[in-house]
């Protein structure tokens, strides 16, 4: 937003010939009004950037306008003007909204200034408003939050319905599988996201400071408060407050949180003042609250408080399917940001990547991928280029018994077949087992098939038809 036009109301012809005069000479578009009627018609009829309002007018006076202007117009600046240089007027027009003030008579000059500030303060509005609409974009469903599994779907389906409203939320889920990400969506899609989105970590600050970072302090509160600090509830006011690790909180300090929940006031550690704020709250635990209420941890009615709409965020285990999804994302966002040359995993490299249990989930896949971007030579990454997933993989089937290597194989193949269009699904996989054992064994016992049924304990007229059927080839010595 740019300055262009400009309403002068002012009773005084002299005050209106005036400034139009010097504010056409400056380009601007100007109307003029010779009382406060008369301007707020003119208001409602055209789109004022600035507004110069004289305090004193016939009909309605100017504060009474202003008031109406913030409310009914809060994107136009009003400077007011008054012939009375009194601490009343000056505190009556900034109390009501107005940008600035000027004191009659006054120079052209000192209007000239109020609107250059006013232009650069136009200009830093609309680059906030821009810098808001990417943020409420960058946090849209589908375009941070990655992936089209079915536990994904049913996440979704939440937050559409919850983001638009001020309802608290829980949200539940192992380390990792971005809750934070979560909670931002809900700031950014609901009609607080123009306000604030403050977060704090309760399980990373110590106990005997995390009152002073919710509620804030004063002065002198305690050794080492220097000076009154606003905390996380002022600093959330009229937007959203994030709670991450809520299960952490101190049990004394779970109390004033009720408290604040109910009433929506605070008071700053070491004052008296009460405190109103308006704060949408969304909590996050990794933990089982349940049994942390059981073990008289974590209180229940604040509980009931917080998990007004439970979400609860599946593991990367449980939603593979996002995976080559995941990976997709991350490469682009490391080409970005690292400047890397990787453009791709290969299909062997998905599969290998799905295979893996990620324990940590969406964040450890993140650093997985950035790490093996960072140091590949290739263009395309590779199984090797995850070296100590690969270390991982070879300890872990080395315990794996032989029934689960081969269900999980199983598992893989049957996953690219389409079996509606098969009628012969047991006698294909046990052909494909019985093969490979018959010849193993075989190879063991030299070709000796009368060994080789007693080890596999079929008789030999059994394993003759099979190594015909399987078109086996014997070889002797």
């Amino acid at each position: 937003m740019s300055i262009e036009r400009i309403l002068v109301a002012d009773d005084e012809e002299s005050i209106r010939w005036v400034l139009s005069r010097a504010l056409k000479k400056q380009g601007f578009t100007v109307d003029l009004a010779e009382d406060g009627r008369q301007a707020l018609n003119l208001f409602r009829k055209n789109h004022y950037d600035l507004a110069v309002l004289d305090i004193k007018m016939p009909g309605l006076q100017g504060i009474e306008l202003l008031k109406q202007v913030r409310e009914e117009y809060p994107a136009t600046l009003v400077v007011i003007m008054t012939a009375e240089s009194t601490m009343e007027n000056a505190v009556a027009a900034m109390k009501n909204g107005a940008y600035d003030y000027l004191t009659k008579p006054f120079d052209l000059d000192a209007l000239d200034a109020i609107i250059l500030k006013a232009q650069k303060a136009a200009e830093v509005s609309n680059q906030i408003s821009q810098l808001k609409e990417e943020l409420q974009g960058q946090y849209s469903f589908g375009r941070s939050i990655i992936g089209n599994s079915q536990p994904m779907q049913e996440v979704y389906k939440t937050l559409g319905r919850v983001a638009p409203s001020d309802v608290t939320v829980m949200i539940t889920g192992e380390s990792g599988t971005g809750k934070e990400l979560i909670a931002r969506a809900i700031h950014f899609n609901s009609g607080r996201f123009a306000k604030p989105f403050i977060a704090i970590n309760c399980a990373a600050i110590p106990h005997d400071l995390l009152e002073s970072e919710l509620f804030g302090h004063e002065r002198g509160a305690f050794t080492g408060a220097t000076e009154r600090k606003a905390g996380k509830f002022e600093q959330a006011n009229g937007g959203t407050l994030f709670l991450d690790e809520i299960g952490d909180m101190p049990l004394e300090l779970q109390a004033k949180l009720l408290r604040v929940l109910q009433e929506k006031e605070i008071t700053r550690t070491g004052g008296s003042q009460i405190l109103h704020v308006d704060v949408r709250i969304v909590a996050a635990t990794n933990q089982n609250i349940a049994k942390l209420i059981a073990a008289k941890r974590f209180r229940e009615d604040l509980y009931y408080r917080l998990n007004v709409v439970p979400i609860n965020l599946p593991s990367l285990q449980q939603r593979k399917d996002d995976i080559p999804a995941l990976v997709e994302f991350f490469l682009q966002r490391a080409q970005k940001d690292l400047g890397v040359s990787v453009t791709e995993c290969s299909q062997d490299t998905i599969e290998f990547l799905q295979r893996h249990s990620w324990p940590g989930n969406v964040r450890e896949l993140e650093n997985v991928i950035k790490r093996a971007a960072l140091l590949s030579p290739n263009h395309i990454l590779m199984p090797e280029d995850f070296p100590g997933l690969l270390d991982g993989h070879r300890n872990k089937n080395q315990d794996e018994s032989l029934e689960t290597v081969v269900a999980r194989k199983l598992e893989n193949s049957l996953a690219k077949m389409d079996l509606h269009e098969l009628d012969n699904l047991y006698e294909m996989v046990l052909h494909q087992i019985e093969r490979p054992l018959i010849n193993i064994i075989l190879h063991q016992t030299r070709g000796n098939q009368v060994r080789t049924a007693e080890i596999l304990g079929i008789n030999r007229n059994t394993l003759r038809k099979k190594i015909n059927t399987l078109a086996i080839e014997v070889k002797r010595g």
